[in-house]
């Protein structure tokens, strides 16, 4: 087994792309799977702090808010801002779960990180100064 050096993992194109058929929107859209970076984003953007260590996980959108982030050109280049998650929120609901489940899959996303999500905030109720 060969021992990675610093520069073998930084060299490394790890981010996968696939193509994903949506009948809905007539056709294929790449997708990508996020970064390190995007993906703490992605989670940290559904913690609202109340105030007082108040918070609550919000899943509003989730669907097309991970779509926004991770549906990409053939060059890996995103087709979507951020801000665009909203008018993507009103597109069918079972082409965003399409989408969606090959994001999660390619970004290592699963329904438990949900959950322990949920804990951390239990554990550590100051956790949730993160901000997107």
């Amino acid at each position: 087994m060969t021992t990675l050096k610093r520069d073998d993992i930084l060299k490394v194109q790890d981010i996968q792309t696939e193509l994903v058929h949506v009948p809905e929107w007539g056709g294929d859209v790449y997708v990508k799977g996020l970064d390190g970076t995007e993906r703490d984003l992605f989670e940290a953007s559904f913690v609202e702090n109340r105030g007082k260590g108040n918070t609550r996980i919000k899943l509003e959108n989730i669907r097309a808010k991970l779509v926004a982030l991770t549906a990409c050109d053939e060059n890996g280049e995103r087709l979507f801002a951020s801000k665009d998650a909203e008018a993507l929120g009103k597109k069918s609901a079972a082409a965003l779960q399409r989408v969606f489940e090959v994001a999660q899959r390619l970004s290592g996303l699963t329904p438990d990180d949900v959950e322990e999500l949920k804990k951390g905030l239990e554990e550590n109720p100051f956790g949730a100064s993160l901000s997107a």
